[in-house]
């Protein structure tokens, strides 16, 4: 059941504002169209930005587009990328998460010390770093939903006390080296390109049985069905993007496990999001969680649930760092690793007032976050100037989400 009234088009030709309306001007006519279709282009403008700054970055240096460092590339942001899945699922609810470094954190010390100290099978050191990740999350959403704390005090406090915890987990030594060869290879596994190529034939199959049964069902229904040409573009720009990136990845080292495992979530998440009756009342509560509540969506139940993922996303992100890094140490899941998890689902498009977005965004957010960060360190620039790029590109991306919430508002 929708809970949203789409907004009542636009008379042609309207009347223009006391300053000239849209009509005034080509720069006034291009903003309103922006803000007033921003739902509409979604991740089209993401994408346009991310060509920009890839263009930018191939002429300051002609190894940015290399096959080899567009390979490092997907490999430094599997592990953000996994945790920014799950901050998506809490902005659509209109909350935040400020643990998900710290949880990332410990978990990875969890099974590093699991594993490594005391010689538990890598699987199961895995399971239950994931299991604790979960349970971390249902105490906090716990927490939120049966005292009504707001989620940025409760997660803030949790950022410090489970950075604590880890210290705690990681002992006297401060850092473990993993060396199993089960939990690096989620990192240093590479597959063969034919292996991705019978991954993108059968998703593109999918692809087209599923738009295909949607366009059935929908007509059958007497749903209005769109044109068939936007249905063959949302199949073929996707499609033509994974051409690219098999091409990359099999001119190098081949086809990245983290990356499989990274698309996989969410591609899953997405469905789910999408798909599934617990997809849509996430969106209604971060829409509008009073008439949510209202026609009888467990609200609460939802909440706690999301957190519950964030903290799983969160320790899966931590657990594909440390393999990347072969240790687990104080610092792990600190410094900018929470700032570019939710400056990554926002840059994607995700919005921090609820109820908009899409954990595409966790991709897209983190090739962006990811692009600016590989490119400024091929042009050897100091941290300072990342932390302050980064800061800014994430406050232009809130600045663009408030002003098309406020005109969707007021249109």
């Amino acid at each position: 059941m929708s809970l949203s009234t789409a907004p009542a088009p636009q008379p042609a030709g309207g009347p223009p504002d006391a300053g000239g309306g849209p009509e005034g001007s080509p720069l006034k006519r291009l903003f309103a169209f922006s803000s007033l279709n921003a739902a509409k282009l979604g991740s089209l403008q993401v994408v346009i930005g991310l060509v920009v700054i890839w263009t930018v970055f191939a002429l300051a240096h002609d190894r940015f587009l290399t096959a080899t460092n567009l390979t490092n590339l997907a490999l430094q942001i599997a592990a953000v990328g996994t945790i920014s899945i799950g901050v998506v699922l809490v902005l659509l609810l209109g909350e935040i998460d400020l643990s998900i470094g710290s949880v990332s954190g410990l978990c990875a010390g969890i099974m590093a010390v699991l594993n490594v100290k005391h010689g538990l099978d890598p699987v199961l050191a895995i399971v239950l770093a994931l299991l604790a990740g979960a349970a971390i999350g249902l105490l906090q959403g716990a927490i939120v939903t049966a005292f009504g704390v707001p989620s940025f005090v409760v997660t803030l406090g949790g950022l410090i006390a489970w950075q604590g915890a880890q210290l705690m987990v990681l002992g006297d030594t401060g850092s473990i080296n993993v060396t199993d060869p089960t939990i690096t290879g989620l990192t240093s596994t590479f597959y063969p390109a034919e292996v991705g190529w019978a991954l993108a034939a059968a998703g593109l199959a999918v692809a087209v049985v599923a738009t295909v049964r949607s366009r059935r069902s929908r007509t059958a229904a007497g749903l209005p069905v769109g044109a068939v040409a936007w249905d063959v573009v949302r199949i073929a720009l996707p499609a033509a993007v994974g051409v690219a990136a098999l091409l990359m990845f099999g001119s190098a080292r081949g086809v990245p496990l983290s990356v499989l495992i990274f698309l996989g979530l969410v591609i899953a998440m997405d469905l789910v999001c999408r798909r599934t009756l617990f997809g849509r009342h996430l969106f209604a509560i971060g829409g509008n969680a009073k008439a949510a509540r209202r026609v009888g969506i467990k609200v609460k139940r939802i909440r706690l649930l999301v957190f519950v993922l964030a903290s799983t996303f969160a320790a899966a992100g931590g657990i594909l760092a440390a393999s990347r890094l072969l240790a687990v140490n104080q610092a792990s899941g600190s410094g900018d690793v929470l700032l570019n998890a939710i400056a990554g689902a926002v840059i994607g498009g995700t919005s921090l007032f609820g109820g908009r977005g899409s954990v595409w965004s966790a991709l897209l957010g983190a090739l962006v976050i990811g692009s600016v960060s590989n490119g400024m360190d091929l042009l050897a620039l100091e941290s300072s100037v990342k932390f302050m790029v980064t800061g800014a590109v994430l406050v232009l991306a809130v600045v663009i989400d408030a002003t098309t919430n406020r005109r969707r508002d007021d249109a």
